[in-house]
């Protein structure tokens, strides 16, 4: 009889101990799902990031996941799957086969994996891009190119050389001479001729038609005439929107900042005369400043808004100097109609000197396109042209590579750069990346406004013992 109390207790007992046993073992469970699932969550998300784009990242130094992979439709469906794939395959457990397969101790399965948010490249007016730029300069020396560029823009601003009215005074010049009657000579008996101006002038400004790259550039067949196809790039395209989970993007604006993207690039685009290997555009800087579909026409402009500095500053200073104002006047007075007419002398000096200066202004643009330097405001040192160049525009202009004072081409550019509106200067930058990244293998359909940097996902998982479980984690390249 005593036996079999004991018996019965030790019945007892083991119950109590295997339930204990059972219920360790199923808490050691549902830990290990939680465990795992965090631990999946993880290796997924970051498995989506590793895809990054490798050519943005090699020619861009930018880290952004292409939602196309390659393909003609990016949509952030395509990266979804993905994550669902690697997510899935980490939880795969190899069961064995035969007599030694055996179910899995978790047994778990994604129920389902969303992106929620994301942050697209192009997202708060390109300043998603611009984060990641402001990263990759965080180490780049600002404080002494800030005070440059600032200080360059500060001495054109106090010239108003961007702003001052060269053609509309020398037009007024050329109106009060219009408004002089020439005086006339008889050329045989009872028979008058009006006596003709000849204004030297004249033979400069009939040059402005011309175009300023016909005029300064020697051999004009080794500029690029590249063409390309502006509606096909991010800057004249609807964008694909992310949700902005990027907030780190609202704090790219502001000078400095500007600075950094502007330093970014000139290290990563090319302009005339230190052109990029292997890019669409060969003069990049020109296309940001400008926007023209061709290489011709950015530099075009660029040229020609050099010419309207450079005019601007050589009036002002022109119509300081003593001494060629006197030549000027003398040139004037020398001509036969301002003998007869005296009152046409002050408008026609004028208008010498206006020209005198243009042609002056030429010479600059021509310097610095060969890798001169040209000082904002100059002094008689720095003058290079003599009076009779008005008579003989192209002529005149003289090869220089002077590196004397002053600013270079590149740092004339940097000023153009800086006061381009950011809009237009930010997603002209696209448009250059986009081009360049579609001439590598692989990536003819590239567009930036399929590339993400962040996300959040919603995942939710779910086991064969019965437990569900959800997780939102936020990920990406910051």
């Amino acid at each position: 009889m005593r036996k079999g109390y004991i018996t019965v207790f030790l019945s007892l007992s083991l119950t109590l101990i295997l339930s204990l046993v059972f219920t360790v073992i199923e808490g050691a469970r549902i830990s290990a799902i939680r465990m795992k699932f965090e631990y999946v969550t993880d290796i997924g998300m970051n498995s989506v990031l590793a895809e990054y784009h490798r050519e943005l990242l090699e020619q861009y130094d930018l880290l952004f996941v292409d939602t196309s992979y390659g393909g003609n439709m990016p949509s952030i469906a395509n990266a979804e799957g993905h994550l669902k794939k690697y997510l899935q395959n980490n939880l795969q457990n190899d069961k064995g086969s035969g007599f030694w397969q055996t179910r899995d101790f978790l047994d778990m399965w994604i129920n389902s994996a969303e992106i929620t948010e994301y942050s697209i490249a192009s997202d708060e007016e390109g300043n998603v891009l611009k984060r990641q730029v402001s990263d990759y300069m965080a180490d780049y020396p600002l404080g002494g190119l800030l005070e440059k560029i600032t200080g360059n823009i500060g001495e054109l601003s106090h010239y108003q050389l961007d702003t001052k009215d060269v053609a509309g005074e020398r037009a007024a010049y050329e109106a009060r001479i219009a408004e002089i009657e020439l005086p006339k000579q008889e050329v045989e008996e009872g028979v008058f001729e009006e006596v003709p101006l000849n204004n030297p002038a004249d033979i400069a400004n009939s040059t402005r038609s011309i175009g300023v790259l016909n005029l300064v550039v020697d051999d004009i067949s080794s500029i690029s005439t590249v063409k390309v196809d502006l509606d096909k790039y991010i800057s004249r395209r609807s964008c694909m929107q992310g949700t902005g989970v990027c907030k780190e993007a609202a704090n790219v604006s502001g000078e400095p900042n500007d600075i950094l993207f502007l330093t970014y690039l000139f290290e990563k685009c090319g302009y005339y005369g230190a052109e990029k290997e292997e890019s669409v555009l060969q003069y990049q800087i020109e296309y940001l400043i400008a926007g023209k579909d061709t290489d011709w026409q950015n530099l075009e402009q660029v040229a020609k808004r050099l010419l309207r500095w450079r005019e601007a500053a050589n009036v002002l200073y022109i119509l300081s100097d003593s001494a060629k104002i006197a030549e000027a006047e003398a040139m004037a007075l020398a001509l036969t109609a301002v003998m007869l007419c005296p009152e046409l002398a002050e408008p026609v000096k004028y208008t010498i000197l206006f020209a005198w200066a243009y042609v002056e202004s030429l010479q600059d643009v021509k310097t610095l396109l060969q890798g001169g330097r040209v000082p904002i405001f100059k002094t008689a040192a720095d003058w290079k042209t003599g009076i009779n160049s008005i008579k003989n525009v192209k002529g005149s202009l003289s090869d220089s590579g002077d590196t004397g004072r002053g600013l270079n081409y590149k740092e004339y550019l940097e000023i153009m750069l800086f006061l381009t509106n950011d809009h237009d200067r930010t997603f002209r930058a696209m448009d250059i990346m986009e081009m360049d990244i579609r001439k590598t293998p692989g990536n003819s359909n590239f567009r930036l406004d399929g590339c993400f940097d962040t996300y959040k996902a919603h995942i939710e998982v779910a086991s064969g013992f019965g437990y569900e479980y959800e997780i939102e984690r936020l990920y990406g390249f910051y």
